[in-house]
């Protein structure tokens, strides 16, 4: 949502992903336990938006909700990526940041700690992070450049190169099993 806010206003604005931990809980998203993009992007129309970063800090954990939050972006609606398809994925991702689920249970995406992720990693969907580019490493690996919600401790100072068109048509860790973007 961060990206679609910048691209239509030139504002860059860190929005609370603890809001949705928090309080986008009554349907099929359950905090920390995992949910989709989706369906989070249903909560953030009918809630009327997000709130900033620095006025919900991300604790990692499951909190109370604190209602009536100021929303500091909204966004009209949302749009799926063709499923299992990283060509479509890849058209997507070359206008604005997209959302994908990811099996961030899997200990190879839980301890990623740089490079190129490659290997063996499951598809149980339970995370979002952002796709926001794609490259090739100096070893000609072609891959996925991510943005997690984790903090800067994490990965490559909070992003992370997963490998991109693997064998399987899921993606790696699932992430081309349902991808989607905001709309304003």
């Amino acid at each position: 949502m961060e990206g679609i806010v910048k691209l239509s206003t030139g504002n860059l604005i860190s929005l609370s992903e603890q809001e949705l931990v928090d309080c986008d809980v009554h349907g099929e998203d359950q905090g920390c336990e995992g949910g989709l993009m989706d369906d989070a992007f249903k909560f953030i129309i009918k809630n009327g938006g997000l709130t900033t970063e620095s006025g919900y800090p991300y604790t990692a954990a499951d909190g109370k909700c604190k209602s009536g939050s100021n929303s500091a972006a909204t966004i009209k609606g949302y749009e799926d990526v063709p499923a299992n398809n990283e060509a479509a994925l890849m058209k997507a991702v070359a206008n604005q940041p997209v959302s994908v689920a990811v099996d961030g249970g899997d200990m190879t995406f839980q301890f990623y700690s740089g490079g190129v992720m490659t290997g063996s990693c499951g598809t149980d969907l339970d995370h979002g992070i952002a796709a926001i580019g794609y490259g090739q490493a100096s070893d000609g690996t072609k891959y996925w450049l991510m943005k997690n919600s984790w903090g800067t401790t994490w990965g490559e100072n909070g992003y992370l190169r997963m490998e991109k068109d693997i064998s399987d048509k899921k993606g790696m860790c699932g992430l081309a099993m349902e991808p989607s973007y905001p709309t304003e």
